[in-house]
């Protein structure tokens, strides 16, 4: 596997400090052990460590449908818009899969509410290649508790109308995945503050476990 290039000899990866992947996923239900991944969209982010900048790389962005033998419910079309004909004429989920891990390459990754997007990625990763993708994974939900106590948001359209963010389409994986860009630009500041590294991030935002939420 090529990944194995960039692990360390302890199996850490040697993960791109300057170029962070935020991502999203649409599925067919909420059963991260037993629900099909329908589609990933990713946007790249730029990190500039020495002047503590945090930026949106639009021109460097991912999004692939997975083709499905069986199209998921009416309901959740209309939650998502991917049609029965879209989902069907998908990209076969080893090329989606592979297609993914290429655009990723050694950058951490990052969602809202992460755990699930990263038992749906890892979970058909290693169905249709073979292997779980290696890279580091932070909740930007976490990141938002750790230098937010104050605010007791939990959801992602909670916090986002606390920042004032608005999104045109939620629940869609492309303008759900900008919508949580933007959320970390917002808390970004307070986090520059504590980190000067993808480990210190890692670190603060393993912080929010001990935080009491009402």
């Amino acid at each position: 596997m090529g990944w194995m290039k960039w692990l360390t000899g302890g199996g850490r990866p040697q993960v791109d400090e300057q170029r962070w992947v935020m991502l999203d996923v649409e599925t067919s239900g909420l059963n991260p052990q037993q629900d099909r991944l329908l589609a990933i969209a990713a946007i790249a982010m730029r990190v500039d460590w020495q002047r503590r900048r945090l930026t949106v790389d639009l021109g460097d962005s991912f999004e692939v449908v997975l083709r499905q033998d069986v199209a998921s419910s009416k309901d959740n079309i209309l939650l998502h818009g991917i049609g029965v004909q879209r989902q069907r004429e998908g990209e076969a989920p080893a090329a989606a899969l592979q297609a993914f891990a290429d655009f990723v390459g050694r950058s951490p990754l990052l969602a809202f509410h992460a755990a699930f997007d990263q038992t749906m990625i890892s979970r058909f990763a290693r169905a249709h290649r073979g292997a779980d993708l290696p890279n580091p994974w932070v909740d930007i939900e976490q990141l938002c508790a750790v230098t937010h106590e104050q605010v007791r948001a939990r959801s992602l359209d909670e916090w986002m109308d606390y920042f004032g963010i608005r999104c045109a389409v939620r629940h869609q994986a492309a303008a759900d995945t900008l919508a949580e860009c933007e959320v970390l630009q917002r808390i970004w500041p307070r986090v520059a503050v504590q980190c000067a590294s993808w480990h210190e991030v890692e670190r603060l935002a393993r912080q929010q476990r001990w935080i009491a939420r009402a």
